[in-house]
């Protein structure tokens, strides 16, 4: 598997990034069909690498449209039926043009510049909030991610084909961040870390565009988490400082305390006992000082209350070992849920299993684990491999119990893929 040298080139001539090349080819989708792409910077990746030799369909189009010229060109193995080569003062226009040209010829109607107002940011925060509602029932999924770096490029087409005001373009700015750090978040919980960093690099760029106090701090700290699931505390701790020392955290001692809760968790992971008591402590007091009836961003109002922290103890005392601790937190955290937390019910369900057996605590752990709904246990990345963990853990401590076997059967006949 070679890497694509031409097509490396070809990039490092127009002064394309990985990411500006996904972008880029979206919207040339969006040109030759009327509806924004779904390319990844995984699949511009695997594209220079030379893991896809023979890009067809959709990607050999946007390719195509975006450098003027057939796949033979770009280094690849083309079919007979490639392309012709487009005028180079087109693919020029095109580059330059980005986002805008897209949209014009997709929406010929549309090609004067129209005025965008407060209907237009309140329909990208309508589109948003569904985003956040999805992602709180399924969780880490690739098709909210890629439904939300969509909905990311269409508020930036839309930022590019009309006229605004500061304050209008600054939102609309801040929407398109907003809907990028979903596509971020759906990659870390879906342990896509890669593709995480490619959105968290993106929607850091849009963020601060916008000037929102509010989106920087979600990033930022949606970064201190990615780092601390991918074993790196020291940039978990770095990220997670710059979201605290937004002005926001002393303005609202509600982000103070998200942003404490989450310190004290990479605390957790990096194995500091001490320190991770101390912030849970001061993230608590933050909470019981916030005004809970507060106006704040809807994704902030969804999801972050007593249940939350108590989710960050249970996970950071379950990585210290201190399982009775972890396991207080772990039923705390549950009676405190709302309806809608269908995946944040589930993690917490199974590291409630797990807490429940360290502690030797057998058959409450089995039935801890067995109450995890399917759903969740067989398509969140997260929660299968907490149950693998569980099964392995139980295997070791208590093979030979009437509970580990009825685990093993329920796994055999209900859970075969975590089985």
């Amino acid at each position: 598997m070679a890497v694509n040298a031409v097509l490396k080139q070809k990039m490092h001539d127009l002064a394309l990034t990985q990411d500006e090349l996904a972008a880029q080819m979206n919207v040339a989708l969006l040109e030759i069909t009327g509806r924004p792409g779904d390319i990844s910077v995984r699949t511009v990746r695997n594209l220079l690498s030379g893991a896809t030799q023979r890009p067809i369909g959709r990607t050999r189009k946007a390719l195509e449209q975006v450098f003027g010229c057939p796949l033979r060109d770009l280094g690849f193995e083309a079919r007979s039926t490639a392309s012709p080569p487009e005028d180079p003062v087109k693919r020029r226009h095109f580059i330059t043009a980005g986002t805008a040209l897209a949209f014009s010829s997709a929406h010929p109607a549309l090609a004067t510049p129209r005025r965008i107002g407060s209907s237009d940011v309140e329909g990208l925060q309508r589109r948003f909030a569904d985003i956040i509602a999805s992602d709180h029932r399924h969780g880490g999924q690739l098709g909210i991610e890629q439904k939300a770096a969509a909905l990311s490029d269409e508020a930036l087409v839309l930022q590019s084909t009309g006229t605004a005001s500061q304050r209008i373009r600054g939102q609309v700015y801040a929407s398109a961040a907003a809907f990028r750090s979903s596509a971020m978040w759906a990659a870390i919980d879906g342990r896509r870390f890669e593709d995480a960093i490619g959105h968290m690099q993106v929607a850091q760029q849009l963020a601060e565009m916008s000037g929102d106090p509010f989106i920087k701090f979600r990033i930022w700290s949606h970064a201190g988490t990615m780092y601390r699931h991918m074993g790196r505390a020291g940039d978990a701790a770095a990220a997670n400082e710059v979201a605290r020392g937004l002005s926001i955290t002393r303005r609202d001692p509600m982000f103070a305390s998200l942003g404490l809760a989450r310190h004290a968790a990479i605390h957790g992971s990096a194995g500091d006992r001490t320190a991770t008591r101390r912030a849970f402590d001061h993230a608590q007091d933050a909470m019981l000082r916030a005004d809970h009836g507060a106006q704040r961003p809807v994704w902030m109002n969804a999801f972050y209350d007593q249940a939350e922290l108590d989710s960050l103890a249970l996970s950071a005392y379950l990585t210290l070992g201190d399982f009775a601790r972890a396991e207080f937190h772990g039923h705390r955290c549950l009676a405190g849920l709302r309806p809608h937390m269908h995946r944040s019910k589930a993690i917490a369900t199974a590291r409630v299993a797990l807490a429940q057996l360290e502690q030797g605590d057998v058959e409450p752990a089995v039935a801890s684990a067995m109450s995890v709904p399917v759903d969740q246990a067989v398509r969140h990345p997260r929660v299968v491999g907490m149950l693998r963990t569980f099964s392995s853990r139980l295997d070791f401590m208590a093979q030979n119990t009437a509970a580990a076997q009825t685990w093993n059967q329920y796994a055999r006949d209900t859970w075969r893929s975590i089985a």
